[in-house]
């Protein structure tokens, strides 16, 4: 039995190099996802670390609060203004793009490698939801944005799908435990799990919000933990109503974070780091789980649904989910490619190990193999496939500013940036001559990556960055003032 203390080092040892191991990310543009997967791998049975686990049961608990936490985040993080344009074509893609998509790999498999019919849905339904978070991770470290409204497009069905493919997957799984049991009761039952999620989501995220703006703590360091607590809360109750936890969860992160939150930045911050650390506890217990020897015998049935969901399946669902929509053959060409399959799906497939499903064991390895393959493959082509479609745009880093401003009922102001165009008339001239409204406060400018606090006689040059602290109405009058150009 190991001691504590040598448990304590391995999990320092695993998460020091996990954090060490998004560097390399950044730099070269190699998938985090892969990254955290193969230190897991290396240091387990078959690796140098010899580090011997088969715990199915920890590996879905753990897997189950990981997901808690990083879809809670996901929606906390999700600006309501960049997804109400495209909320229904987003729905469309991770619930009928999920179900296209488990079908088509279903019916693949069931015909070309033999599995029975509902065996193949169930391999179908495990990998047909999308991990779009290993895709910004790469265009980030390549500085590529995507066009238009593809980013938010695609952040919001990635953010959308796991709930649909956990609840196909838990679905067919009953099934095959109960062979007298009919199909049909699936709709009913999907009806009532989206539903109850829906409503749980939209009635505890006023619990969450009113707890945290009226619950006056001494501490602030209090409010992340508090948060834990009902974020919890959010997905218990949801599932003991037989709801969809995770649906909850996610539509009550973006119902908290577009909604007025005293301390909306610390928490901010705190689950952004709450999120990645359970990314990493969570790859790195999957690479521990699983044992490459057990990979070799299923690369020939996994490179074939891989291609098939690739080629085929991914691109069928986009197409058919975007058919009435406006978007391009290019853009919807996209959508299908940034269809990375990431965690989610390996933890789903130990669903069925656990209920001990025939094939079980074959599934888990293909599955782990398909994820390999398609943030492989896949993965490390999107900035290139992005570049060939023409859909890339240069990508726009969050500035940091070295202060804060935390918004509050007891004020009406925001602290927003402001650049200075090269050709605007402000260019040039000192802060009292161009006209500042009374209600706005020049607090900074950002000048060549540098900060500088500025008074009445500060001249403005053109791309000075202006961080003001204002209404909306003034904020409105002083973009008018920067924006006339020069005729």
């Amino acid at each position: 039995m190991l001691s504590i203390e040598t448990i304590l080092l391995v999990a320092a040892v695993l998460l020091f190099l996990s954090v060490a191991a998004s560097k390399v990310s950044d730099k070269f543009g190699v998938p985090v996802l892969l990254l955290f997967l193969t230190i897991g791998m290396l240091a387990g049975s078959e690796g140098i670390g010899g580090i011997y686990f088969n715990d199915p049961w920890f590996t879905k608990s753990l897997g189950t609060i990981a997901l808690i936490f990083i879809l809670f985040s996901g929606g906390f993080d999700t600006n309501w203004k960049d997804i109400r344009h495209i909320l229904l074509r987003g729905l469309c893609l991770s619930t009928i793009g999920v179900l296209i998509t488990a079908v088509a790999v279903g019916l693949f498999a069931t015909f070309i490698l033999k599995f029975s019919l509902l065996e193949g849905f169930l391999l179908g339904a495990i990998v047909s939801s999308t991990d779009a978070c290993a895709v910004f991770n790469i265009l980030r470290s390549k500085s590529v944005g995507l066009r238009g409204r593809l980013q938010p497009l695609l952040e919001f069905e990635s953010g959308s799908n796991d709930p649909m493919a956990v609840f196909l997957t838990v679905g067919i799984i009953s099934l095959l435990k109960n062979p007298g049991l009919s199909s049909t009761h699936l709709i009913p039952a999907f009806l009532m799990d989206m539903g109850i999620g829906a409503v749980s989501a939209f009635v505890l995220s006023k619990v969450i919000i009113f707890t945290i703006n009226r619950l006056k703590l001494t501490h602030e360091g209090l409010y992340p933990v508090l948060m834990i607590s009902l974020v919890l809360l959010t997905y218990a109750v949801t599932t003991a109503l037989k709801g969809n936890g995770f649906l909850a969860v996610y539509i009550g992160g973006v119902l908290v974070g577009n909604a007025h939150l005293i301390h909306k930045k610390t928490l901010k911050n705190f689950y952004d780091g709450i999120a990645w650390l359970m990314q990493i506890a969570m790859f790195l217990t999957l690479g521990l789980l699983v044992f490459p020897s057990k990979i070799i015998p299923v690369i020939g049935m996994g490179l074939l649904i891989s291609i098939f969901l690739m080629f085929i399946a991914r691109p069928l669902s986009v197409f058919l989910c975007l058919s009435l929509t406006k978007m391009n053959v290019r853009e919807k060409t996209m959508v299908s490619w940034v269809g990375l399959r990431g965690a989610v799906p390996i933890i789903l497939a130990t669903f069925p190990l656990l209920e001990r499903i025939p094939k079980a064991d074959i599934i888990f390895n293909i599955v782990f193999f398909i994820v390999l393959t398609s943030v492989l493959f896949q993965g490390t082509t999107l900035s290139m496939v992005s570049k060939f479609l023409n859909v890339d745009a240069p990508f726009k880093n969050k500035r940091i500013y070295p202060i804060e401003f935390e918004h509050t009922s007891e004020i009406n102001a925001e602290l927003e940036d402001l650049i200075i165009p090269y050709d605007s008339q402000a260019a040039g001239k000192s802060l009292f001559k161009i006209g500042i409204p009374a209600e706005c406060l020049i607090v900074l400018i950002s000048r060549d990556d540098k900060f500088f606090i500025p008074n009445g006689v500060t001249v403005l040059n053109g791309g000075d960055v202006l961080l003001v602290l204002a209404n909306k109405q003034a904020l409105q009058k002083l973009y008018s003032i920067v924006n006339n150009k020069f005729i």
